[in-house]
């Protein structure tokens, strides 16, 4: 049954803040309930469900929609990021971030890296090309090329930052935006005519670029946007961040 639960965990996760689990009822098959987190060194429970430690309208949204397409049994544990780290959650993800998962006992932080682990955890659910596909390579691309580039020319852009173009390891906004569009060209996603967790890395971003006004109308990346946000995990994402948002 694909769905969270919402709950305090017993158990240290990758890397977000605490705060307290809000209570509400959310989507459709899965449950959230209101209790302070205990963050300590426990093993879980449940060693097969993945715990998200989230903030609604985050980086994190991302990790959940990645766990909405994977199928994948997850709890939510909400971290409120922009009223500081807290302390149990520093203990937890040192640099106060979000998201972060735990796992079979292990804890790892970085929507990259998060996504990556889980789809070679969940490979039923079909995000990430097989080992040995020639696209294999593209994967790792993508999902290096949104922290890598993608961000730190969108933050650079809206942030007015100026420096020498051969400095940056990002290149500029423009160029970041051009390798995404001629990739688009030839197919309706970034692996070609199949969804994948890179375009919930890489689109996801673009959604911000949007609606941040970075960017004026553009017909190939404003119609990507549109397929992706149109895709029903992402709009259980909105409602569950809605909601979340809501009562905490």
């Amino acid at each position: 049954m694909r769905g969270a639960r919402s709950r305090s965990p017993n158990a240290p996760a990758g890397s977000p803040e605490c705060a307290n689990s809000p209570r509400a009822a959310p989507a459709p098959g899965w449950r959230w309930r209101r209790r302070r987190p205990r963050l300590g060194l426990k093993r879980e429970k449940h060693a097969m469900t993945v715990t998200l430690y989230h903030c609604p309208g985050t980086r994190s949204s991302g990790a959940l929609w990645l766990l909405e397409e994977l199928g994948a049994p997850y709890e939510l544990v909400h971290v409120d990021v922009r009223k500081g780290p807290a302390e149990d959650f520093v203990k937890i993800n040192p640099s106060g971030k979000v998201p972060a998962i735990r796992h079979k006992g292990q804890s790892l932080g970085e929507l990259a890296a998060i996504s990556l682990y889980l789809c070679d955890e969940f490979p039923d659910a079909g995000l990430a090309p097989e080992f040995g596909s020639p696209q294999r390579a593209a994967h790792y691309f993508w999902h290096v090329f949104r922290p890598g580039v993608l961000e730190p020319a969108m933050i650079a852009k809206s942030q007015g930052w100026i420096a020498e173009r051969g400095m940056l390891g990002w290149g500029d906004f423009e160029n970041m935006i051009s390798r995404i569009e001629r990739v688009l060209e030839t197919g309706d996603y970034l692996l070609g005519d199949a969804f994948s967790a890179c375009d919930i890395l890489v689109g996801g971003a673009l959604g911000w670029v949007r609606r941040f006004g970075l960017i004026e109308q553009h017909d190939t990346i404003f119609s990507y946007i549109d397929r992706l946000e149109d895709r029903d995990a992402f709009r259980r994402v909105q409602e569950i961040d809605a909601k979340m948002a809501g009562s905490s």
